[in-house]
């Protein structure tokens, strides 16, 4: 009997908190085998740019969304597709500078930290920087350079989520070097 309740559960939750505690994991391997909370959150922005930059692909054959014209529509397509087709939440994009070259995305809940608390010790550790190296990787593949990383925390007492983005540059396409 409970074996056909646990069937019959939600397999998007199962997989979300499946992917929650392997990512944790991860994290505390990282924390064992570097010696401190900076070169760990190199190691976490590291992986996430690999992970962006292979994951766009995925995201425009997905997500049919047509070319984006601005920052705005950038910011748009972060927020409301991409973040809710990989993770499930849909954060809100806000803080625009007044050049609209910068803007907020804001989390009421990170999934990335579900059943999550840092360890004493570990005030410098950015847990979800995974996500700053996703969105600059995926970000790099259509041609945009920017700055990504975490303002606010909730893991560390934060109200919020934050995560800031600054567009720095439109990058033009290079022919590898040896390569005509």
């Amino acid at each position: 009997m409970s074996r056909q309740t646990a069937r019959g559960g939600d397999p998007r939750k199962v997989n979300g908190e499946l992917f929650t505690l392997t990512y944790g994991a991860l994290v505390a391997q990282l924390m064992k085998d570097y010696e401190n909370d900076e070169e760990v959150n190199k190691q976490l922005e590291k992986m996430g740019y690999n992970i962006g930059v292979r994951i766009i692909e995925d995201f425009l054959a997905r997500a049919n969304s047509t070319r984006c014209n601005d920052f705005r529509d950038v910011a748009e397509q972060i927020s409301k597709v991409a973040f809710k087709m990989y993770l499930g939440v849909t954060p809100v994009v806000s803080n625009w500078s007044p050049a609209a070259d910068e803007f907020s995305l804001l989390l009421e809940n990170n999934p990335l930290t579900d059943f999550v608390e840092l360890p004493e010790g570990h005030d410098a550790l950015i847990y979800s920087n995974i996500l700053c190296g996703v969105l600059k990787g995926a970000l790099e593949m259509i041609q945009m350079d920017v700055d990504v990383k975490f303002v606010q925390d909730q893991l560390k007492g934060d109200n919020i989520t934050e995560i800031r983005l600054k567009f720095i540059k439109r990058l033009e396409d290079a022919v590898p070097v040896g390569e005509d």
